[in-house]
Order: C-alpha cells, then sequence, then structure tokens
C-alpha cells in the first residue's frame, strides 16, 4: 500500500496517516497480523518528523487498529469493539451530515453517497 501525504493540506500530516491507514484496512490492503514500517521509516518512507509518525501509532493504537510489539514494531490489529465504533461513526457523520444539510444535500443524496462508498469498501472485500 501506497502512502503519501498532501504536504498542501490543510489537514494534519498525522490525521493523513491514520486515515489512509484506516482506509487501507478498510479497503484490504491491510490486513490484520501485517506489519507496517517502523516509526523511522515511515517517517522517511513518507517524508515527515518521526514524532509526528510516532503520534498517529500512538492514537492508531489507541483506537485499536494497531498493536505496539516490541520485536515486529506496529502491526495491524482490529479488535475494535462494534458499538464503540458505530457510536464514533455516529459522531464523525453527524457534523458530516449537517454540513451536507446546511449546504443543500438531500436526504436522497446522502444515502446514494454513503450507499456507493460501502459498496466500494464491500467490492474490495469480496475481491479477496
Amino acid at each position: 500500500m501506497k502512502l503519501c501525504i498532501d504536504f498542501n493540506s490543510d489537514e494534519a500530516f498525522y490525521i493523513q496517516l491514520i486515515n489512509q491507514i484506516i482506509l487501507g484496512i478498510a479497503m484490504e490492503q491491510l490486513h490484520e497480523g501485517d506489519s507496517l514500517p517502523s516509526v523511522r521509516q515511515m517517517a522517511d518512507l513518507v517524508g515527515i518528523n518521526m514524532h509526528t509518525v510516532n503520534k498517529a501509532y500512538t492514537i492508531l493504537r489507541q483506537e485499536g487498529f494497531i498493536k505496539l510489539d516490541r520485536r515486529r514494531g506496529a502491526v495491524i490489529s482490529i479488535d475494535v469493539d462494534k458499538l464503540r465504533v458505530i457510536e464514533e461513526m455516529k459522531r464523525e457523520l453527524s457534523v458530516c451530515l449537517a454540513r451536507g444539510i446546511c449546504n443543500g444535500v438531500s436526504r436522497s443524496e446522502a444515502h446514494q453517497l454513503v450507499d456507493g462508498l460501502y459498496d466500494a469498501f464491500s467490492k474490495c472485500e469480496a475481491e479477496e
């Protein structure tokens, strides 16, 4: 999986890295047990500071997407509690939906968008 940081984005580098790793898991480009590069290697790979990578890895560990192993480093570990994930999705989607509603996005347009994204992720699963 190729990770790219958009240096022109207003989004923090560690957030970009977190989101790309989570998307990689969702799209099955990263699997349970896969090792991520070390903090130093990842920093060199994507061109950001080691502390930034360390922050991203720490948050991914706290959210249950990776485990940190002394011998293997950061390892994909998807043991996230489903109810916690649903609550987190609800919080994040609430803000996105509110923005959409304020900008005239209809209920059917929002449903189409979510269904399309879900289908895209499901296709990745089916191809495995």
